[in-house]
């Protein structure tokens, strides 16, 4: 009688052993000589130049060890469960509204104009069809722009692609804008959060949604991982 082969033998047994990885030190050594060589050429030309490397530098090194991506943050929620990319963008939110308010009072209660309203966007229809195909492209493609830059750097040709496209929708969005703004935009309202609840209620209201949001990103994964077993 012949031996009965289960299927995990069987696929054991036809599967090829992998390749042992190649040491990317050598490549490493060579991408932090010519970092720190064009540091000193930029340094020649503006030394604040340097502190933007570093800060860049700084920064791809931060969203690659920690694979901080919006996408994944609304993805894996709804595929795996996970929500803890989630809850590290609502962190950031935290963060930032932290900064921008520091940034924003002193201007405001010095009667100086407040830093950054011209980029307190309108809402409008063009907010949600640009929302709504931001959110199908993001997905698509695999990240956010933040997401989609760390894979270029990690050498994902699929990343690679939706940057040459990110960059020329960006460009085509740029040339219509105007249009935008003259027949759907000119006449949505602008929301400020200070001007409507005072800028002490701004925080609270804004901390509130984003605390209520953080315990519901755990209670969702609780309950999804806790099905999955």
């Amino acid at each position: 009688m012949g031996q009965t082969v289960s299927p995990e033998t069987r696929s054991t047994r036809t599967r090829a052993p992998r390749k042992p990885k190649k040491s990317q030190l050598p490549i490493a050594l060579l991408v932090t000589v010519l970092i720190i060589g064009f540091g000193f050429f930029l340094d020649q030309a503006h030394n604040k130049m340097v502190i933007y490397l570093l800060f860049g530098i700084s920064f791809g090194v931060i969203l690659q060890r920690s694979r901080f991506c919006f996408t994944a943050s609304l993805r894996d929620p709804c595929i795996t469960g996970s929500t803890s990319v989630t809850r590290a963008v609502l962190i950031a939110f935290s963060l930032a509204t932290i900064g921008f308010t520091a940034i924003k009072y002193p201007a405001f209660l010095e009667g100086k104009p407040i830093p950054g309203m011209d980029n307190v966007g309108q809402i409008s229809l063009a907010l949600i069809i640009g929302a709504v195909l931001f959110g199908i492209g993001m997905v698509i493609a695999g990240g956010c722009a933040s997401g989609t830059l760390m894979r270029v750097g990690e050498g994902f040709t699929m990343q690679m692609l939706s940057l040459v496209f990110f960059v020329i929708g960006s460009l085509w969005g740029s040339h219509d804008m105007g249009w935008w703004r003259a027949n759907v935009i000119k006449d949505a309202p602008t929301v400020f959060l200070p001007d409507v609840f005072g800028w002490l209620g701004a925080l609270v209201v804004q901390f509130l949604i984003i605390l209520l949001l953080y315990i519901a990103a755990v209670k969702w994964q609780e309950k999804k991982m806790g099905s999955a077993d």
